[in-house]
């Protein structure tokens, strides 16, 4: 019989002096029926066709990124408590022998083949790959490997081992088990079917379909701004850290029950999402408006402005900001005691803030809030600081926005408001008419100051002249008088002189003789006419006036020629 290299021979043993045990399907003992070698390629003599009947069949070939499942046909019955069959040492169930001999299981099979080529005795073993897959109700996207996207993470679920103890959601972390490829380690280091703390991360796994299921999830991501407060459901026994000074809450360290003390910090985290659940805390300033409008976080959405009654009785609506911080260290301490950045504001912020207002507005009347807002808005502050520290939380601010008084009250306080404006409008215009009417007296100085300067000019000037004509007058005077006395004595000096003359002549000529030639020197040095330009006679008194004017027309001619 030749077997060639890409087969196997399947032995068929027809008689025997010997029959197979009840239930059983593979001879060991040279029993008649299948025979648990297989032959190998070659020649083989000895099996006679009156004896033997030999079939035969192709290697199994599992092709890389693939895995074949095996179904047993022979073997002891599976454990109650178990449902796939355990894994023995027989050559990667090419020793059928061995797998019978070795205490190996009927059913389904825990082990798997990867990448290669099998020579599998197809008797006892039925190998179900991707090609095979829908032959046997599978889904040939079972038989791949299993691989988990970059970013991401695997969530487990055990289909075998033992039940999962009382009061745990997930089954604990075993060693060695190479992340659920060696099922066999991980059933005998007692792990426990159903949902897995273990999760795989990133990477191409052998998986068996039969054995685990995966589920991927994205990885945990802590944004820039926040950090992850770890609330754990699986882990080691809860062991509280939080010391004595703080009652409201559990923390532990990492890897047990419950609030881990350490936050998760920004970045990408490989977390069992199913058996851990992070609450997501800003660190950065967190701004809270009681009032209509809501911020990104939207953790306000529920609150709206704060209605009060002031002192005097008015009902009136505040609104207000509260901004937050919570710090990294300080983030456990906040979810340990309130469970969510939510819980915090509803039921810590909103009562503390809103009964503040509600209280405090009571000492004082409306106008005071309106008039004295900064004051209001420091005292809040400084009491919701000292609350706030109580819940490991800081108040940074509190900022009173708008004040929203009745509308009555408003029409008043707008009446007198506007009267008194109007008033220091009247004051400021009648401070403009006086400013402008100095404004204009300045001007109209202005204007005449040239006049005023030239009129003062003009006085000194005048006083000037005046002083010169003063001191004129008082030089031509004092030269009048000099030339008077110089005058007098000449003309006393002349009046001596002639009248020594007089006497002189007098005496020489005689009284008379000097008065008639006296007389006779004037007419000559005056030009005294003795005798008339034209003499008109009597005689015939018409012929004389008329000689008498041709005369005179005669003279004016001559004259007029000369």
């Amino acid at each position: 019989m030749l077997i060639r290299e890409r087969a196997v021979g399947i032995v068929i043993k027809r008689f025997a002096s010997r029959s197979l045990a009840p239930g059983r399907l593979i001879a060991l003992e040279g029993e008649a029926g299948y025979q648990a070698e297989a032959l190998a390629p070659g020649l083989h003599f000895g099996y006679w066709p009156w004896q033997y009947r030999l079939l035969k069949v192709p290697v199994v070939v599992v092709p890389q990124g693939e895995i074949a499942l095996l179904l047993a046909a022979d073997g002891a019955a599976i454990p109650a408590e178990r449902i796939l069959g355990k894994v023995v040492d027989c050559d990667k169930f090419q020793d059928a022998r061995k797998f019978l001999l070795h205490g190996g299981e009927k059913g389904r099979q825990l082990g798997l083949l990867t990448a290669g080529t099998y020579r599998i005795n197809t008797a006892l073993f039925t190998v179900i790959t991707a090609a095979t897959a829908t032959e046997h109700g599978m889904d040939p996207l079972q038989l791949m490997l299993a691989r988990v996207e970059p970013d991401m993470v695997g969530i487990v679920t055990a289909l075998d081992g033992r039940s999962i103890e009382a009061g745990e959601i997930a089954g604990p972390a075993v060693a060695d088990h190479d992340n659920f490829q060696n099922a066999q380690v991980f059933l005998d280091q007692g792990g426990r079917r159903g949902l897995q703390e273990q999760i795989l991360l990133s990477g191409t796994w052998n998986l068996n379909p039969w054995f685990v299921q995966v589920e991927q999830v994205p990885m945990v991501q802590i944004p820039i701004g926040y950090v992850g407060v770890v609330i754990s459901f699986v882990g080691l026994a809860h062991e509280d850290v939080s010391g004595v000074e703080f009652k409201h809450g559990d923390l532990v360290q990492v890897g047990h029950k419950g609030v881990w003390v350490s936050p998760l910090y920004p970045g990408k985290h490989p977390l069992n999402t199913r058996v851990m659940k992070v609450e997501l805390v800003p660190t950065t300033n967190i701004v809270l408006n009681w009032a209509n409008r809501t911020e990104a976080h939207n953790y306000d959405a529920k609150l709206s402005s704060i209605t009060v009654r002031s002192r005097d009785g008015f009902a009136f609506n505040l609104d207000v900001s509260q901004i937050i911080h919570v710090g990294a260290l300080d983030a456990p301490k906040v979810i340990s005691r309130v469970g969510c950045m939510q819980n915090l504001v509803d039921h810590v912020l909103q009562p503390i803030v809103g009964n503040y207002f509600r209280n405090s507005a009571q000492d004082y009347t409306v106008l005071d809030f309106l008039s004295a807002r900064s004051h209001r808005q420091a005292e809040a502050a400084q009491h919701i600081r000292v609350a706030l520290a109580a819940y490991d939380v800081q108040a940074i601010d509190t900022l009173i926005g708008d004040i929203n008084p009745p509308a009555t009250l408003m029409e008043t306080q707008t009446e007198r408001k506007i009267a008194e404006e109007q008033r220091k409008t009247y004051e400021v215009q009648e401070a403009a008419q006086i400013q402008r009417q100095q404004l204009v007296r300045q001007t109209s100085l202005a204007d005449i100051q040239q006049a005023v300067v030239g009129a003062e000019q003009g006085v000194n000037i005048a006083e000037l002249q005046a002083n010169a004509t003063v001191k004129q007058a008082t030089g031509d005077a004092e030269s009048t008088r000099l030339r008077a006395l110089g005058e007098a004595q000449a003309i006393r000096a002349t009046g001596q002189a002639k009248a020594e003359a007089y006497r002189v002549g007098v005496e020489a000529l005689g009284a008379q003789s000097y008065t008639v030639m006296q007389l006779m020197q004037i007419v000559g040095d005056r030009n005294v006419r003795i005798v008339p330009d034209v003499a008109v006679n009597g005689a015939g008194a018409g012929h004389g006036l008329v000689e008498g004017l041709l005369g005179v027309m005669l003279k004016q001619q001559a004259v007029t020629a000369e």
